[in-house]
């Protein structure tokens, strides 16, 4: 999943149903960021994102070179989940992650690596990797859904 995670050509963007919740920027002491993400070594934090996607205030970033960032991707989805979270899904940038909930149902968060495609892809060249929280509850969708029935069955 993580493999193909800069693809050359990656475009970064947020799905409209997943719009980001605005994190606060963690003082040093604290180093985190929404559903807990700190701040890991090889990271920086990056409280405008780069500049880049419009994500200023819409996602906690932290930034690495290019040529470390996957890596660094891989480091954090094997410290979030020794925090509770499984990665559910992603594309060639993005991973969205789960966490079940005491009570019931899910929290969501994405995490999405990128860089400023106008620019020569060197692994010098600053990247980021942007984490948001998807708001509600992202398993009740999946449970409101009726399973398929099976090929052959009599419709009911």
């Amino acid at each position: 999943m993580i493999r193909s995670l800069l693809a050359a050509t990656a475009v970064f963007s947020l799905a409209t149903a997943a719009q980001a919740q605005t994190p606060a920027p963690a003082p040093a002491a604290q180093q985190g960021g929404p559903a807990d993400v700190g701040l890991l070594s090889g990271a920086e934090l990056s409280a405008d994102c780069g500049g880049l996607n419009n994500l200023t205030g819409r996602a906690y970033c932290v930034t690495a070179q290019l040529g470390q960032i996957g890596a660094l991707a891989d480091a954090y989805i094997a410290d979030l989940e020794t925090k509770g979270w499984l990665a559910a899904g992603g594309d060639e940038n993005r991973v969205v992650l789960i966490k079940r909930r005491e009570a019931g149902g899910c929290d969501g968060m994405q995490m999405v690596a990128f860089y400023d495609t106008s620019k020569t892809a060197v692994a010098e060249l600053p990247a980021y990797l942007g984490f948001a929280t998807i708001p509600g509850d992202v398993c009740a969708a999946a449970a409101a859904t009726p399973p398929a029935a099976p090929a052959g069955s009599p419709p009911q």
